[in-house]
């Protein structure tokens, strides 16, 4: 296998509210267990609400960094592509 794509799909249901933080170069970043930038993020935000049953498309992304004590950290972050909900319930406001 010469490629590997690196690709995530899930599906599920968000444990708690997505948060919304916008920079001083106007770019925005939603989390809610995945991680999601600009437009996508401005959609995600309006859309996805906690418990409600979404499909997501993503990359895997590997951080690494040092706190102010030398402690060294790693995570690994979805970053989301895309998404569709799948659960609209009576709240179809998307």
């Amino acid at each position: 296998m010469s490629t590997m794509r690196n690709s995530v799909m899930l599906i599920g249901r968000p444990g708690a509210e997505p948060e919304t933080r916008t920079f001083n170069d106007n770019r925005i970043v939603t989390r809610f267990t995945v991680v999601a930038w600009d437009k996508t993020a401005e959609r995600v935000a309006l859309a996805v609400k906690k418990g409600k049953q979404i499909a997501i498309d993503g990359t895997l992304r590997n951080n690494e960094w040092t706190d102010k004590n030398g402690q060294r950290h790693l995570s690994t972050e979805i970053h989301l592509n895309n998404f569709i909900l799948l659960d609209w319930g009576k709240e179809q406001t998307a």
